[in-house]
Order: structure tokens, then sequence, then C-alpha cells
């Protein structure tokens, strides 16, 4: 695969015109890594992304101490990482090492830069990409995310399928295993001990009735579970946007309380000169007309 085609697949290149990523391409290098090398680690300066052009890299949060790595994603042929070290001097979140033999490009940000320097439709298309990226985050910040979705799917059953749902929660209690058992026990003692039986030993219409019973409660135990699986990936759905909602927003609250403190230091750091330099101004002996330096 030519390296301009692997830069398209990367969402912040695939609003590029082709000659831009052709010209990206041409500024991509191929790193060799061996099996197990690291490629870098957690807390290292970050200065390129890079993209896999063969081989498997894993991407993990080393252990602390004898606890294991936590494994954040394998990145394959294809796959990218790294890419916001593209605009930022921040260290890397992460530790990235090579599974197998492999080969990477990289795009440093004196390259990348340099490129968009001299490319003004690039810019744009980059600045674009970044501020629907930037809208879409505030979009997740200005809605509510928590939602009852196990309520928003109950309204909207339908008879047959909230039957299937009483038919579960029937089998699954004592209710219904106490109704087959006094149902058995009075089916035989009536064909016994009644003048005429109508269903004599060994009860073969009680018998056909409770496989109908069986083939029909099975299918609508199966449509339950089925919804209830639903549910639960519902459920995660909702419990992931509104970590992520508030992972963001302590972010948000972080930087604000940094640059708060900043500026707090900032203006002590003024009031502090401000005093010295009136504490000194007062230690200063004046010197009056035809006579010694004095004290005011």
């Amino acid at each position: 695969m030519e390296h301009s085609e692997l830069l398209a697949q990367i969402p912040l290149f695939d609003t590029l015109a082709v000659d831009d990523l052709e010209a990206l391409a041409n500024r991509l290098t191929k790193r060799s890594f061996k099996s197990g090398e690291r490629v870098f680690d957690m807390g290292d300066e970050g200065s390129s992304m890079y993209v896999v052009l063969s081989g498997v890299v894993q991407i993990f949060l080393p252990g602390r101490e004898n606890e294991p790595r936590v494994v954040l994603k394998d990145a394959h042929v294809g796959e990218y990482f790294g890419e916001l070290s593209l605009f930022d001097d921040k260290p890397r979140s992460a530790s990235v090492e090579a599974t197998v033999d492999t080969v990477l490009l990289e795009l440093t940000r004196e390259e990348f830069g340099d490129h968009l320097s001299k490319s003004r439709n690039a810019a744009i298309a980059i600045l674009a990409e970044m501020a629907e990226r930037l809208r879409e985050t505030n979009a997740l910040l200005s809605q509510r995310a928590a939602r009852d979705v196990v309520r928003e799917i109950e309204d909207n059953l339908t008879w047959g399928q909230r039957l299937a749902d009483k038919v579960a929660e029937l089998n699954g209690s004592w209710s219904f295993i106490l109704f087959l058992v006094v149902l058995s026990i009075g089916w035989a003692a009536a064909n016994k001990w009644l003048p005429r039986p109508f269903d004599e030993y060994p009860y073969e219409f009680y018998n056909l009735a409770l496989a109908i019973l069986v083939a029909l409660q099975g299918p609508l135990i199966v449509m339950s579970q089925n919804r209830q699986s639903v549910k639960d990936r519902a459920t995660a759905e909702t419990d992931y946007r509104v970590n992520l909602k508030n992972e963001v927003g302590i972010e948000s609250l972080l930087r604000e309380l940094g640059s708060l403190r900043a500026e707090t230091t900032r203006r002590l750091d003024a009031l502090e000169r401000v005093m010295r330099s009136e504490r000194v101004r007062a230690e200063i002996p004046a010197k009056k007309p035809g006579g010694p330096y004095t004290h005011e």
C-alpha cells in the first residue's frame, strides 16, 4: 500500500488533497523495530506520530512495581498513534512496544509544520478537522449524557415483546414451579379417582400439552434474553458517554484551576515586589539641605 493511501485512512488527514497527501508521504521516515523493542515510553517527550506499515505494536500503560501492564490497544497495519504530539509538547500518555518485527512510518512535528507553512489548503483542511472535533466535544458537553435507556426501550415495546418478557419472568419463579407440581398431582389424582378418567396413565394428553408449552417457552425466553442484551449494551454505551463527559469536564476544570493558580501566583509575586520596593524606599535615609542624612 502506498504511503499516501495510509495517510488518507487517518481521520486527521482524510480531507487533504491528493497533492498534500503525497507531499506528506514523502516526508515520512521509515523506522524498524525488533520484536519486544520499545518505540517510546510513557512520559517521554513527544514530537512525532507513527503509522504502522508492517507488523504490530502494543499500546499500554506500564504497571506499578509488580503489577501487570494495562493493554490499551494493539495497532496493526494502517493504524496510527501519537498524532497529538504534532500539536503540543506534552509527554507521552502511554508506552508503545513492538510485539513482532515492525516497520513504522514517522512524521515529525517539524516536517508537518514545514508542510503546513507551505500549503495553505492543507493548513485550512487540518484546522477544519480540528474544529469539527472541537464541535463534537462541545456538543458532547452541552448534551445531557445520563439517560434512562432501559425505560426508553421498555416504553417502545410491542405487545408481543411484553408477552415474551412476562413469560420469561414467570418461568424463572417459584410460582411457576409450584403451579406445575400442583397441576401434575391434580391431573394424576383426577384420572385415578374419577369414575371416568379423561387422560389415563401414561397421561398422553398431558405430556402433549407440556411438550407444546416447552416448545413455546423456548423462543419466548430467547426473545427476552436478546432484548436484555440490547438493554445491557445500551446501558454500557450510556455509562461510557457519562464517563467520557465527566472525564472531559474534569480535565477542563483542572486546566481552569491551573490557570487560576498561575494567575494567583503572578499577582502575589507582583504584590510582593510592590511591598518590597515600598519597604526599601522607607528604609533609605533622606538627605536634608546642609546637614547629614537622617531618617524621615
